[in-house]
């Protein structure tokens, strides 16, 4: 005989948010192998031109996701089977985790926020000068023709050819480098880049909040059940 009451209430209640996290963190692991092997994040990121290559701030992110799916699948089995037998010492270590994965999120909210213009940022100055070199006539052929495969990997990915602002639009005019279909009715490739990774990262975030909720309530019920289970005549 185990706990009764409400304490029983809140076992299986605690039972059902492990099977959510479980859920969740199985749901984290697949969005974050899909974002590391997205046709369109993929094929940029991995452009290599001479000495300038994409950043890879974006992958770092996307292995830290995988990680912690893969953590909160194993903390939640833990929290289920530890409800479900009534053990003070799981619950303990299943609180202990919690504890450590919400400060983890914590610090990656806060260093994902700080830093959540940098990854296009830096894909645009990447894009940038792969663009001027293309349009470099005093370069080599060999060089043009390497540069113009990797805008062609751009221009073809995101529909967008050109930089942004007026000096780039009437640049892309100019430029042989932009396709003649892209030429005039494709929006320039600063702005494609832009709405691609904010999209990416408000996946991200959005993710991030619900696991942060669940969560909470998961450390409550697991401190409640686990007073309830010191508490009860037999245990």
């Amino acid at each position: 005989m185990g706990v009764e009451g409400c304490t029983k209430c809140i076992k299986y209640m605690l039972f059902f948010f492990n099977f959510i996290f479980w859920l969740a963190g199985c749901v984290i692991l697949g969005v974050s192998l899909w974002l590391r092997h997205d046709t369109k994040t993929s094929s940029l990121l991995e452009l290599r031109y001479q000495d300038a290559e994409p950043p890879s701030t974006f992958y770092i992110s996307v292995y830290i996701l995988i990680a912690v799916g893969a953590v909160m699948m194993f903390v939640g089995f833990l929290g289920c089977y530890g409800a479900i037998q009534e053990s003070q010492c799981l619950l303990g270590t299943f609180f202990a985790c919690l504890v450590i994965l919400f400060a983890c999120e914590v610090a990656a909210g806060i260093w994902g926020f700080m830093h959540k213009d940098k990854i296009s940022k830096e894909m645009i100055t990447f894009y940038d000068s792969v663009y001027d070199k293309a349009s470099n006539k005093v370069l080599q052929e060999d060089q043009n023709q390497a540069a113009g495969a990797v805008l062609k990997v751009f221009h073809e990915t995101l529909q967008c050819c050109g930089k942004g602002g007026i000096f780039g639009f009437a640049d892309k005019m100019l430029s042989d480098v932009c396709p003649g279909d892209l030429k005039i009715n494709a929006v320039n490739c600063h702005t494609k880049i832009k709405d691609l990774f904010t999209e990416k990262i408000y996946l991200i975030g959005i993710a991030a909040l619900v696991v942060a909720v669940i969560m909470i309530f998961e450390m409550i019920f697991s401190m409640v059940l686990c007073c309830g289970i010191r508490n009860s005549p037999v245990y």
